[in-house]
């Protein structure tokens, strides 16, 4: 144990940056743009831990409109690793953002999975695994289904996003579809959104998510013009293992799975349409 005073604190906005690039040292790969929009979502749902004036550790505790939160960039530095300071810094992130939450609170998470016990004693409870794979961009040719979110009434955009994760996200997401260097696009039929995904440039290569689709063959053209998109790159893409047409798609473009992480809730899952989602959005933002 470190017997020196840890302070828990929210966290400043440079100090993001910094949880950032020490997430781009564990591998995690982050996005260009991703430090400004998770800022721009919920200011107040960073968390910085804090020894002697300097940081230590961090994570977000983002709440969505108080009907859904998520836990995520849970990261201590590794010169204060192992000394019960990342303990604290868990436990006091869940509570906080317990208290910004309706009841009853409900939470998500994406963990690494040999963390998969710790988090169950913290009261989370395993839902999928959630495996990353990437492979080289292919250029492709679009269906003429394809178009630019853009060019798609955002309502429209927003209202297919609300089917498909917990809480309305609007803020979030119209920033998201738009950032710099990322392409969203969306597939219409019959003059309805019947999927989209967003390509986004990260740190290295590219990432897509989320990828919601109302079937496969629809996920299938979403991600060909995605990956047409950036042709060339390194893609990678998160999807929920239990999502077999999702787990097809991946093997059809020979992609090699590379990391992962068991998601996870505390409180009541949400019910959502599981073979829709063929690629989760963050991991540390939901």
């Amino acid at each position: 144990m470190d017997n020196r005073e840890l302070l828990i604190r929210n966290m400043r906005r440079d100090e993001l940056d910094t949880l950032v690039d020490w997430a781009a040292q564990e591998g995690w790969n982050p996005g260009l743009n991703d430090a400004d929009i998770f800022w721009a979502t919920d200011p107040e749902g960073f968390i910085a831990a804090e020894i002697d004036g300097e940081m230590i550790g961090g994570g977000s505790i983002v709440s969505y409109g108080g009907r859904y939160g998520f836990m995520g960039f849970f990261i201590v530095h590794p010169d204060f690793r192992g000394r019960g300071l990342g303990n604290t810094l868990w436990h006091a992130r869940l509570q906080r953002l317990i208290g910004r939450l309706e009841a009853p609170a409900v939470i998500g998470m994406d963990g690494v999975f040999d963390m998969q016990a710790y988090y169950a004693k913290g009261g989370f409870r395993f839902a999928v695994r959630d495996l990353r794979f990437e492979t080289t961009a292919q250029s492709f040719r679009d269906s003429p289904d394809i178009h630019e979110l853009a060019d798609i009434d955002f309502k429209s955009v927003d209202a297919y996003d609300r089917a498909h994760f917990p809480a309305p996200r609007s803020a979030f997401l119209q920033r998201w579809v738009t950032q710099p260097g990322a392409h969203a696009l969306g597939c219409v039929l019959d003059g309805n959104l019947a999927g989209y995904g967003v390509v986004r440039p990260c740190r290295q290569g590219y990432k897509i998510g989320p990828l919601f689709a109302d079937s496969k063959d629809i996920a299938e053209e979403l991600f060909r013009a995605l990956s047409t998109r950036v042709s060339g790159a390194a893609i990678y893409i998160d999807v929920p293992e239990a999502n077999e047409a999702a787990i097809s798609l991946t093997r059809r473009h020979g992609m090699q799975e590379v990391f992962g992480c068991a998601k996870m809730y505390y409180g009541p899952r949400p019910e959502l349409p599981e073979d829709e989602i063929f690629a989760v959005t963050t991991f540390e933002l939901g």
